[in-house]
């Protein structure tokens, strides 16, 4: 199954997961060791987190150690900005409002 972005971001141990790769990257247990959740759902996080493209993994010897994409979240950012410009038109919209109002009451 494809998931995309923000799927992943809907759940709060998953954009958790997320702020901790951003410092760096990580071996599952030690970011499994963040959570009071078993290492089993982290790892289904983690899996989430890769389908979507947010992470990636790179295997260093024994372990793997995963990475964050931090370009996949501009898609993220992309949606976001959108609602952005809404919210500052609309900003915009009851400034002029208030002045009017302003206005007539002087």
């Amino acid at each position: 199954m494809r998931r995309d972005v923000f799927q992943a971001i809907a759940d709060p141990t998953r954009r958790a997961i997320i702020m901790l790769l951003a410092v760096g990257a990580m071996t599952p247990n030690a970011i499994a060791d963040h959570f009071d959740s078993s290492r089993q759902a982290v790892s289904k996080h983690l899996r989430i987190l890769t389908e979507c493209e947010i992470i990636k993994q790179e295997r260093q010897g024994r372990e793997i150690h995963y990475h964050l994409n931090a370009d996949k979240m501009k898609d993220v950012e992309r949606w976001l900005e959108q609602f952005k410009a809404l919210m500052d038109k609309r900003f915009d919209q009851l400034d002029t409002v208030l002045e009017q109002l302003k206005s007539k009451g002087k």
